[in-house]
């Protein structure tokens, strides 16, 4: 009889649950604000593992991801990652965890509670912090008008003096000097510059105008052998023949195609030939012969 009562006392102990596991708080002393970590740690058997539930947020408390399960070791390690917007004691209910066997079994272990205490971020010396008022304006000191009175003279000047440059009458550019009569470049002086070729071109322009005056037909848009075709019909012969010579020679100076000539006497042999060839002013009418 005393075994089977002493069976019986004993057997609501073993019976009795095992208090669950305590979650561990990292940091040990956190701050509002800080991030907070809470992990527990599971042991399973092989091929089990752990499904936490998910942590709801309260105004104190609010989760900043979803739980994640570490190995370490042979254990799997809970951990939920929270923050704390309250100073004070901190009571958060953890979700049940579910273990999971590889035959799919389950079961369920509770949550429990996670205590931790948040300290605040402000000094014990302010027990009860209250918003302050607006501070009053800063008169400024009095300060004298005469330099600002003087930098807007100023302004006021340079704008002036810049309104009126810009409007200012224009100017009118000074005349071209007039030209001279006469006041043509010589000969001389063209050559001396080494431009035969525009001495050649002058002397054969002024013989070509002297003949388009004197025979329609030759006017400059024609060639110099179509010119000296048409002179070859007004013209005598010993003249044609000295202009067919001076202008085939002015021609090939003008163009290049002749060294060694000199340019200077058949330029004056082309001004003395169209002399030649100019006609006879009219006398003024009423003039005695």
């Amino acid at each position: 009889m005393r075994c089977a009562a002493l069976l019986l006392a004993l057997a609501p102990a073993t019976q009795r649950p095992s208090p669950p596991a305590a979650w561990t708080v990292t940091p040990s002393f956190p701050t509002v604000g800080d991030t907070i970590r809470l992990e527990r740690a599971f042991t399973l058997p092989a091929g089990w593992r752990v499904r936490p539930g998910r942590l709801e947020a309260s105004e104190q408390v609010e989760p900043l991801e979803d739980a994640r399960v570490v190995p370490r070791g042979s254990d799997w390690v809970v951990r939920y990652t929270v923050v704390a917007w309250a100073p004070g004691p901190q009571h958060v209910a953890v979700p049940p965890v579910w273990r999971l066997g590889a035959r799919g079994e389950a079961d369920s272990v509770p949550g429990g509670t996670a205590t931790f205490t948040v300290a605040s971020v402000i000094p014990d010396s302010v027990h009860a912090p209250q918003p302050q008022p607006a501070l009053t304006p800063i008169r400024a000191e009095p300060r004298a008008f005469f330099p600002l009175l003087v930098a807007l003279l100023l302004a006021g000047s340079s704008l002036a003096a810049a309104i009126w440059w810009r409007r200012r009458p224009a100017r009118a550019p000074p005349a071209p000097p007039a030209s001279r009569p006469g006041a043509a470049i010589s000969d001389e002086r063209w050559l001396q510059m080494g431009e035969p070729k525009a001495v050649a071109a002058r002397a054969a322009g002024m013989l070509r105008t002297v003949l388009a005056r004197l025979m329609p037909d030759a006017h400059g848009g024609l060639s110099t052998a179509e010119c000296l075709a048409v002179a070859k019909k007004h013209r005598p012969a010993p003249q044609f023949t000295q202009l067919e010579i001076v202008l085939g020679a002015l021609d090939a100076v003008a163009f290049g195609s002749r060294a060694g000539v000199d340019v200077a006497t058949l330029a004056q042999r082309a001004r003395m030939l169209a002399s030649e060839l100019k006609p006879p002013e009219p006398k003024p009418v009423g003039t005695k012969p």
